[in-house]
């Protein structure tokens, strides 16, 4: 260690949890906190590849040069010592389940640094964050767009014209609305002004409207009054515990709000209160770190512990996993983008579960739920689920396909969830699922199909030469022998079923069959053979 590379113990010192906050992804990820995020971090010390491994007592170890498994050493010394955390650089994804291994065993937290980034800039962002802990002043922008994009997925999901306010009464954010017709005088005045006008608010208060919202959560409902230029709407309370934050209001436009907007609008106060709590507490990062974490616990390479002890989670409650997908060109025709998605899965599981966290992998979108009633059953996740599906379809013009995973027992089985989820919404796009959401009872058979046709795709070995030849031929010479076969097997080999599928005549089947049969030596008068030829067969029509 180069004492003349360490920085002289911080005063104070911050957690782990704050110097994820302000490092951060995609600098760096959080892969193993044995400790939790409560650990104290003292000061920053860089460990060259030349230098033998130690730290200090509260040190944040940059590991330069140790890649993988030569990385072992820095974790082991650090434990040993007593650091905080050691980060290092991956050279695979591969390496994060053994380097975490050992720095769990040595008790110090595993930070992973982005393969491009430069140690220079890990290293002074460090210790700017143990200096001066970020005011997250560039956060509230991005604050305000959250709420902007929230408020128009609530428009969307309500019917009508949303606006989300503090309790100061203060515009934060608000819909676009298609007509300006639609929008009433108290809408319009407030939009303009950034605040409701006094003499709406003297009227609202008359009616004990803010009454109501100070001690319920429940949806209130205000009719219209023409003679005031104020349309009907619908307003809830934002709260974080006991405190109010703000107001959401939904004002009806030229059509009625529709069947579900109370539901969608408790939904959308629990995600709003999530956003209005971060800008409060200038914690802009703090979702980042949640869907990090949870995102980690989804894949298997973070533990339950350092998210339960962030959100005070239950790791020994029932859990479980919903996974969403969709196409790209349906959304690109659609306009609509992943952060839309996102906001509606959020606002509708956040009105079914409130602890429910909503992560982005790829072209999924997992929904995981943490300390559910045990009492829970799967008949009832698969209803959440096809709600949101339905809404997407109603709302957003998108098809989005559902999968519900087991219900597992703790946090630390959620990996085992999600990929059972992930394994329904393979099936479904690779063998074809009528229903758009399912658990795995629905579709046991699909799923292992779809697993079995995966299987012989990946190994060549396994297919048989004849029917892969079969298929050459008919790509060569335009034909439908293959395809005809499938058909035939498909149908239990009633060729007349078969041949009224292919719209062609039983004897036109029958020949192409005895072709088949000719051309590659096949007998399927052989059990054996039709099972392997339906497999092989309907992997050549999905490729």
């Amino acid at each position: 260690m180069d004492p003349a590379a360490a920085a002289p113990p911080a005063r104070t010192g911050i957690s782990l949890r704050q110097l994820l906050m302000s490092l951060g992804e995609p600098l760096v990820e959080l892969q193993a906190a044995p400790a939790g995020l409560d650990v104290e971090i003292r000061q920053v010390e860089l460990l060259d590849p030349e230098d033998e491994p130690a730290a200090s007592p509260g040190a944040l170890v940059l590991a330069i040069g140790a890649r993988g498994r030569a990385a072992f050493p820095a974790l082991r010394a650090a434990g040993r010592d007593g650091a905080a955390a050691v980060a290092v650089k991956l050279d695979a994804p591969g390496q994060v389940a053994a380097l975490s291994e050992t720095a769990v065993e040595a008790g110090v937290a595993l930070l992973s640094v982005r393969r491009d980034a430069r140690w220079e800039q890990v290293d002074a962002m460090a210790r700017a964050a143990l200096e001066d802990a970020p005011s997250g002043g560039g956060g509230e922008a991005g604050g305000e767009q959250d709420l902007f994009a929230l408020a128009q997925t609530t428009a969307v999901l309500t019917g009508g014209i949303v606006s989300i306010e503090d309790t100061t009464t203060r515009v934060l954010a608000y819909s676009r609305a298609g007509d300006s017709d639609e929008v009433d005088d108290l809408r319009r005045l407030s939009i303009l002004g950034w605040q409701s006008p006094e003499e709406y608010l003297a009227r609202l208060r008359e009616w004990g409207v803010f009454q109501r919202l100070r001690a319920s959560d429940e949806v209130i409902h205000i009719d219209s009054h023409p003679e005031l230029g104020i349309r009907r709407r619908l307003a809830v309370a934002i709260r974080s515990g006991e405190r109010q934050l703000g107001i959401i209001w939904v004002q009806e436009g030229s059509t009625a709000l529709t069947e579900h907007a109370d539901q969608v609008l408790v939904g959308a106060a629990r995600v709003a209160a999530l956003h209005l709590v971060r800008r409060r507490r200038e914690l802009s990062a703090d979702l980042t770190l949640t869907r990090t974490l949870a995102a980690g616990l989804l894949d298997g390479t973070t533990g339950p512990q350092p998210l339960a002890s962030h959100l005070g989670l239950d790791a020994a409650r029932p859990a479980a996993v919903l996974g969403f997908s969709y196409g790209g060109g349906e959304a690109a025709a659609s306009e609509l983008t992943r952060a839309e998605v996102s906001n509606l899965i959020s606002v509708h599981t956040a009105a079914r579960h409130r602890s429910a966290l909503v992560v982005q992998a790829d072209l999924r979108t997992y929904v995981l739920l943490p300390q559910l009633p045990r009492s829970i059953d799967l008949g009832t996740l698969r209803g959440w689920g096809q709600e949101i599906s339905e809404a997407a379809s109603r709302h957003l013009g998108l098809v989005l396909r559902g999968s519900v995973g087991c219900i597992v027992s703790g946090l630390g089985e959620v990996p085992e969830s999600r990929r059972e989820a992930d394994r329904i919404l393979d099936a479904m796009v690779r063998v074809g699922v009528a229903t758009t959401v399912a658990a795995l009872p629905d579709i046991q058979a699909e799923v292992l199909i779809s697993e079995l046709l995966a299987l012989l795709g990946a190994h060549p070995e396994l297919r048989d030469p004849r029917l892969t030849a079969l298929v050459t031929h008919d790509s060569r010479s335009q034909g439908q022998l293959a395809e005809s076969v499938l058909a035939y097997l498909d149908a239990f080999g009633d060729v007349r079923a078969a041949a009224a599928e292919l719209h062609v005549h039983p004897n036109t089947l029958r020949y192409r069959l005895r072709r088949a049969e000719e051309l590659t030596g096949l007998d399927l008068s052989r059990p054996d053979q039709r099972l392997l030829a339906m497999l092989q067969l309907r992997l050549a029509a999905a490729g």
